[in-house]
């Protein structure tokens, strides 16, 4: 018995206790934890409000998901320990954001199945209409403009496809929303010409993009094709965004061309009048 006790003594922790986890005794990704943050109806709105990579402050956040500051205050810390969420402190506000791309691409694979909520205010139709016209998913441009927009630098040659698919359509393996594997598409022998008729420098695109991927595709989850996502796919929202092509309604995703957008692009990339408002 005292021989045990001693040997205990200088035993490891794994060596004492094999219940214990160790790096080689991981399972499968613990999908569970992160479902059950997100299945909370507050949270859900909440993630939601950034899921076009906007930095909102917990007021607005809680207006969004139409519950009280204290109440806000609690999720968003649920959230950002399951890191779903960032924050930053600017001056006496901070601000939070999704914790990147992935968190958005899973948001919107999730919309792609969900059942809407129910629509009880012409607000909230509107509202939900405009979403499916035109959004940005993360920071980039999705929905029927998203999807218009991809189509239109494929039929000009500033990008091609490389999978043996034409168009923007959801190829046969691809999921039903959501990221795709890289390389379904690149830049085709008219990018230079199209994309700086668009006021985009694709060179210094290429060259500022880091580790990140220059053209991703996401199959859009309300038109069920793809738009693109990706370096380019941001420098194209903050082009059209910057040059009043596009414009946000303040405090939604929603996105819709302006007349000046939807003359300019019609001529440049010979694109319809898909995500421009009702009214013009």
């Amino acid at each position: 018995m005292k021989d045990w006790r001693c040997k205990l003594g200088t035993m490891t922790k794994s060596e004492a206790s094999p219940s214990i986890a160790t790096p080689d005794r991981y399972g499968d990704a613990d999908i569970a934890s992160v479902a059950a943050l997100i299945a909370d109806p507050a949270r859900g709105r909440i993630l939601m409000a950034l899921a076009d990579g906007r930095a909102l402050p917990a007021s607005v956040l809680a207006a969004e998901a139409g519950i009280s500051a204290q109440s806000a205050s609690g999720h968003l810390k649920k959230l950002l320990v399951g890191n779903l969420l960032r924050v930053a402190a600017t001056g006496r506000h901070r601000y939070y954001t999704l914790a990147g791309p992935d968190i958005a691409s899973v948001l919107e694979s999730l919309a792609s199945i969900a059942e809407p909520y129910q629509i009880t205010s012409l607000r909230q139709g509107t509202r939900a209409h405009a979403l499916r016209r035109g959004r940005t998913c993360y920071d980039h441009i999705a929905g029927k403009l998203g999807v218009a927009l991809t189509e239109g630098l494929l039929d000009t040659g500033a990008i091609v496809r490389t999978d043996g698919n034409s168009g923007a359509g959801r190829a046969g393996t691809d999921p039903l929303s959501g990221g795709t594997p890289d390389g379904r598409y690149e830049l085709g022998p008219q990018a230079s010409e199209v994309f700086g008729d668009i006021g985009i420098d694709i060179e210094l695109v290429q060259q500022n993009r880091g580790r990140r991927a220059l053209i991703r595709a996401c199959v859009d989850w309300t038109e069920q094709r793809h738009h693109i996502a990706g370096a380019l796919g941001a420098e194209i929202c903050r082009t059209l965004v910057a040059a009043e092509w596009v414009t946000r309604r303040p405090r939604e995703r929603s996105v819709s061309l302006t007349p000046r957008g939807q003359q300019a692009l019609a001529i440049r990339l010979n694109l319809p009048d898909a995500g421009s408002s009702d009214s013009r």
